[in-house]
């Protein structure tokens, strides 16, 4: 008899005995079942679950409205400092260079010190970062500030997908996790959105200061709120801290009327069996290469479209769209800025629309099916928007706004989502953070570049000869992920990490055996 049709009460009585222990995964995915014996479709969300998914929506909210807000501050920035191209590259780059540090530096201390510790460590550094970055008096503070902002948002990357990922059922992960994310669609909107209205209401060069100033308040009550949240109940099984896991998983179940009324816990893997090493040395170990290759390489090439067209489609929309101003005063640059980011913010919805069907799909087509399909789709609408260009230098608007609109639907439907939500469940739970945070810093070597190249490359070889190139990386994304996929649809995550922990364990076994 499997033990989902065994009903409540014979689990657990109100004597205090329960029926074996069972691990982690087991009481989240627990359905209720009616008298006749009929299980529910799907887990009831917990207060406490909820509550962690909310919180950890605040990171990638964050990440899109201060990355692509940068699109809309650049030009006054630009004016503020007197910047130069090269100049322009180190201030779009710089958050992105912080995301790559903070993603392998400080993510992976979630899987030594703590999901929560790290969840709440994340958005300190953040908030204080951000807060100097008002008052940058240069260019040098301006740049650090950035940079140490990015270090806070690249520590979220894997912590907020772990936090979610191993807090709530498996049937519901793909689409949970997704909706957070969704929310870097949600900030890249808001923060283009905020920057037009400082630019209507305040027409000064000083408004880039007001328009990262808005999100101080909201950052600090996130702090606050991730003190009262359970910490992950699977990291501290993997620590055989199971007394403390019980306790967690009181927490986080709790509800009205309470069950389960007493938590026995037991590990998914065999402790008997001596535990794996976890470094990362491991992530390239013959088990753990696959998920490193699929996790980290296409992440990589979508964010050199994702980032390069995302931080400047202000700016390419400005040129291709022929303003007739000549940004001499301030007042072009204002005019020109509002332009371009009207056109962004039209963009930016499609970045939500994209994320909303990858929500609806993810669970039911795969992973990878998605991921592949939404990298053919950001080839064909980066090819229509070169194809747009013509020699005399004048451009089909239609098909440059098709082109741009596929891209941007494409790229959240498909890489830009699939990317993270893979990186997060394809290694075990005791490499997981650092596995995720790896993918990560490699994916953002590729969105450095790109910030820092794309002011340069566009003034050296054009629009049109970028765009072929970003076209070559989309259909080279989707060849990977074709060769290395590994589709964790409906899969738990302790069968994901048992398998691989117990192929490293024999591993290193053997290699043990042969070095004695």
């Amino acid at each position: 008899m499997n033990e989902n049709d065994i009903s409540p009460a014979a689990r657990d009585d109100d004597s205090g005995q329960s029926r074996p222990e069972r691990t982690v995964q087991e009481y989240i995915d627990e359905r209720p079942i009616w008298a006749d014996g009929t299980q529910s479709p799907t887990t009831p969300m917990t207060v406490m679950q909820w509550r962690i998914w909310l919180l950890a929506t605040a990171g990638k909210f964050f990440e899109g409205m201060v990355v692509f807000m940068t699109g809309v501050a650049l030009p006054l920035v630009t004016e503020e400092f007197s910047l130069s191209a090269s100049d322009k590259g180190f201030v779009t780059a710089a958050t992105l260079a912080g995301i790559l540090v903070g993603a392998s530096a400080l993510g992976g201390l979630s899987d030594h010190w703590g999901r929560k510790r790290m969840f709440i460590l994340e958005m300190v550094i953040f908030t204080v970062f951000l807060t100097a970055l008002c008052f940058a008096p240069n260019f040098i503070m301006l740049v650090i500030c950035l940079f140490g902002v990015g270090i806070a948002l690249g520590c979220d990357y894997p912590t907020a997908h772990l936090v979610i990922s191993e807090s709530i059922p498996t049937v519901m992960r793909g689409r949970l996790v997704l909706s957070a994310f969704a929310f870097q669609a949600v900030g890249a909107l808001a923060g283009t959105i905020v920057g037009c209205i400082f630019l209507l209401r305040e027409p000064d060069v000083g408004a880039w200061r007001g328009m990262y100033a808005t999100a101080i308040l909201p950052a600090a009550l996130v702090i606050v709120g991730r003190f009262f949240v359970t910490d992950s109940i699977h990291w501290l099984v993997s620590k055989g801290r199971m007394e403390d896991a019980e306790y967690e998983t009181h927490r986080l179940l709790k509800r009205h009327p309470q069950y389960p009324k007493h938590v026995r816990l037991r590990s998914a893997h065999d402790v008997s069996k001596p535990k794996p090493k976890a470094h990362y040395g491991v992530l390239f170990n013959r088990e753990n290469r696959k998920a490193t290759i699929l996790a980290s390489v296409p992440w990589f090439l979508q964010d050199l479209g994702t980032y390069g067209i995302g931080i400047f489609t202000p700016t390419i929309l400005a040129v291709m769209l022929g303003s007739k101003t000549q940004e001499n005063t301030i007042k072009d640059i204002i005019h020109n800025d509002m332009l371009a980011s009207k056109g962004s913010a039209i963009m930016d919805m499609l970045f939500v629309l994209g994320v909303i069907f990858a929500i609806l799909l993810v669970d039911k087509v795969g992973r990878i099916k998605l991921q592949v399909v939404g990298f053919i789709g950001c080839a064909v609408g980066l090819l229509l928007a070169a194809l747009s260009m013509n020699d005399d230098g004048s451009n089909n608007m239609v098909l440059l706004f098709i082109g741009f609109m596929l891209f941007f639907f494409m790229t959240n439907l498909g890489p830009n989502a699939m990317t993270y939500l893979l990186a997060g469940e394809v290694f075990p739970t005791h490499v997981r953070g650092m596995g995720a945070g790896l993918a990560a810093s490699i994916a953002k070597v590729g969105a450095v570049l790109t910030a820092f190249l794309f002011p340069i490359l566009l003034a050296d070889i054009g629009t049109e000869t970028l765009l072929y190139c970003l076209v070559g990386s989309s259909v080279l994304g989707a060849v990977v992920t074709v060769i290395f996929g590994i589709e964790t649809k409906g899969l738990s995550l302790e069968h994901i990490g048992q398998a691989q922990t117990e192929e490293a364990v024999e591993i290193e076994r053997a290699a043990d055996a042969e070095l004695a």
